[in-house]
């Protein structure tokens, strides 16, 4: 018997421990329970416990009753949440307020622990130091500066004067000259202090001293080499930075920025060492608060002068109140602890700029030269910009991820709340690589549109650039789209949605789609297997049917033909049917024109051929002429004269313009030369006035019938 419930008592505890939360969590008899307990179950007892429990009545009965206490939990767990949120944020803003009275006395004892540890040396031994240290430095960038003051003067005087410089190629020359001293002044006073022995207490103190210092120089640096420019021996005012704006708005941001960098790194600084003190952590965080004013007031006077606000014509106003109570909100929420939301503001407030920055610095390096049309690299461009923009939209994600890793209550170790952050994380990087993707793809396509729809006189170029102009467009859209659908299914494969059966869906969904529209399925089918035939390009003259006209433009269904008149045809691919293209390659054009009988034809064969001649001579039209106006012969014999037939190879669009100029400069000729053209005539036989007039009359009714059949031809 032992030995068969060795396995059910494994089981029977499992639900038992279960059992024992579920009348914890709803049951208001736990005391009384507890009162009475009852004796030690024999073994009959446990075994008849066990075959009730392994009923699968039971089992359900247990599963209802342990799942709703679950359900209602987390019904409350929102407003537990803000309940506990209110509580902290309290308990917070009061520690701070039993803090204040304390900063003086935390700091007295920071000074008698300077005092007891460094061998005597108050706090002023130890800014001493450490404004030793800074010397040392500085003396070590000075002597940078003057060894390297020779190869500077040798590229400033290679630079030719008046030529334009590229403003990241003057970036990336000056940059080991902003750099390479604040290297040097790292490595003479951080270097000498690390590689010294010194108490652990100094140590801990003098470290984030240098760190601060050391880290505002390069961050006032770099603004200075973005927004003005290196220095250099030449006019200050010519220098450019890689932002492209106006030099008091950047003297204006570098300023802001330098005061800005030295406030936040002082109190930095000041945080590290009064860690290093052990003070306690509510006056540290007080002393923080108020070194944030600081940085506050920086901020609202850079809001009231900055130089929009001075610019605008109505000057300042709501805008400025506004953000004046956006940036005390800010502080506020900082003081009140809530450091999710205030990160969230402040990527409210300069992610924007920020991205908008970092697109005009790429566009100003890479952009090209504005008076020349095509220099520059589309590729390099996107890839910079867009690669900026990735990183710190990335760097802005990971920081706030790791805030609310720290300090918010959603990450409680439960796989499916891990794996819902780990894929919007993800699913962000994806989008943002999607993005870098279809902008460079963009980018090359509509650098080569540009680039084919220059003109050109090579008949083969030509024609090229004709089939990009038809195909890119289609091309572009269909990466977009793919693009997109990747990017979609990737994101929400990472948030752990099924998409296979989307997939399938969507496949099924297609085919039903299919079926239900036919003729747009030809249509689309009929476009594809145009574009593979190179039937049409843009800009050449088809006809099919009753329709004809210039191809505009291609959608995925249908193609738009202006019509040499005005209108416009949409025609779906699927009704097209025979095309026929009249601008291809070239263009053959006959004509026929009446000579009298008496004409000589081979004196009109020589007129023609002048013609022919100085048609190729013209600077206009002679490019345009394949083979110029011939006579090929008599044609037939009319009713009036002798009609005779002419020819003449053109380039496709152009034989109308041709044949125009031909006409009048035959017509020319043949005044000149006495050559008349047939018309109709009637013979009289005898003297009779009456017959003759009747002749006349039918002569003239004969005229008027052609004229009006011309006009007709010609309308």
């Amino acid at each position: 018997m032992k030995r068969t419930f060795d396995i059910p008592l494994s089981v029977l505890r499992l639900w038992f421990a279960a059992l024992l939360m579920c009348v914890a969590a709803v049951s208001t008899v736990q005391p009384v329970l507890a009162q009475t307990a009852s004796p030690a179950a024999s073994a009959d007892k446990v075994d008849q416990l066990i075959k009730l429990l392994d009923d699968p009545e039971i089992r359900a009965l247990l599963n209802k009753q342990t799942a709703a206490p679950a359900a209602e939990a987390d019904t409350s767990m929102s407003a537990t949440e803000f309940s506990a949120l209110g509580h902290r944020i309290r308990d917070h803003l009061r520690k701070i307020g039993e803090a204040i009275p304390q900063v003086s006395s935390e700091f007295m004892r920071a000074g008698g622990t300077i005092a007891d540890d460094i061998n005597g040396h108050g706090p002023l031994g130890v800014f001493g130091l450490f404004l030793t240290m800074v010397l040392i430095g500085l003396g070590a960038e000075w002597l940078f500066h003057r060894i390297a003051s020779r190869s500077r003067m040798h590229a400033a005087l290679a630079q030719t004067d008046g030529a334009r410089q590229n403003p990241l190629h003057s970036a990336g020359r000056h940059l080991f000259a902003v750099l390479a001293p604040l290297v040097a002044f790292s490595l003479a006073s951080l270097g000498l202090f690390m590689a010294m022995t010194w108490p652990p207490l100094l140590d801990a103190i003098m470290l984030p001293l240098l760190l601060g210092v050391i880290a505002c120089r390069f961050v006032i640096r770099i603004a200075r080499l973005v927004l003005i420019g290196p220095r250099t021996g030449k006019d200050v005012a010519a220098t450019a930075g890689l932002v492209p704006i106006d030099r008091a708005s950047a003297v204006f941001w570098y300023k802001r920025i330098f005061w800005f960098a030295c406030v936040f790194f002082a109190g930095w600084a000041l945080v590290g060492v009064m860690v290093a003190l052990s003070i306690e952590p509510g006056v540290r965080a007080t002393v923080g608060y108020a070194l944030g004013l600081g940085m506050l007031l920086v901020a609202i006077e850079t809001v009231w002068n900055r130089p929009a606000a001075i610019a605008r014509p109505h000057g300042r106003g709501a805008m400025e109140w506004a953000l004046t109570f956006y940036l005390c909100l800010l502080w506020g929420l900082w003081v009140a602890g809530l450091v999710i939301i205030l990160w969230l503001g402040i990527y409210a407030l300069i992610l924007p700029g920020l991205l908008k920055a970092t697109t005009a610095m790429a566009r100003n390096a890479f952009g090209g030269t504005p008076d020349v049309p095509g220099s520059g690299n589309p590729v390099v461009e996107v890839l910079v910009e867009r690669g900026a923009r990735a990183i710190i939209i990335t760097l802005a994600v990971l920081w706030l991820a790791f805030l609310i890793n720290k300090r918010s209550s959603m990450f409680t170790g439960e796989a499916m709340t891990d794996r819902i952050i780990q894929g919007v994380l993800a699913g962000a990087i994806i989008l943002l690589v999607a993005d870098i993707l279809w902008q460079i793809a963009k980018a090359v396509i509509n650098r080569t549109l540009e680039h084919a729809q220059v003109s050109t006189a090579d008949s083969a170029h030509a024609a090229r650039n004709g089939r990009l102009l038809t195909l890119l467009p289609i091309l572009r859209t269909m990466l977009a789209i793919v693009i997109a659908l990747i990017a979609v299914m990737m994101v929400l494969s990472g948030l752990g949605v099924q998409v296979a059966p989307l997939i399938a869906g969507a496949g099924i969904f297609g085919v039903a789609i299919g079926f239900g529209s036919q003729t747009l399925v030809k249509d689309v089918i009929s476009g594809v297997f145009y574009m593979m035939d190179d039937a049409f390009r843009v800009g050449e003259y088809i006809q099919s049917g009753s329709y004809k006209g210039t191809v505009e433009s291609f959608s995925i269904r249908s193609v738009k033909l202006r019509h040499h008149r005005g209108p416009v045809f949409t025609v779906p691919f699927g009704t097209l049917g025979a095309i026929e293209n009249m601008s291809r390659d070239w263009v053959i054009d006959k004509f026929t024109i009446s000579v009298g009988y008496d004409t000589d034809i081979n004196k009109v064969r020589k007129m023609v051929k002048g013609v022919g001649a100085a048609l190729l001579e013209d600077e206009e039209l002679g490019p345009l002429i394949i083979e110029t106006l011939k006579m090929k012969g008599v044609e037939q014999f009319g009713d009036y004269g002798i009609d005779l037939s002419f020819a003449m190879m053109t380039k496709p669009g152009y034989q109308t313009t041709i044949r125009r100029r031909a006409y009048m400069m035959i017509r020319e000729a043949f005044t000149q030369n006495g050559v008349v053209f047939a018309s109709p005539t009637v013979q009289v036989a005898g003297g009779d006035s009456s017959s003759a007039a009747a002749a006349a009359s039918t002569v003239k009714t004969a005229m008027d019938l052609k004229k009006l059949a011309e006009s007709g031809e010609g309308a």
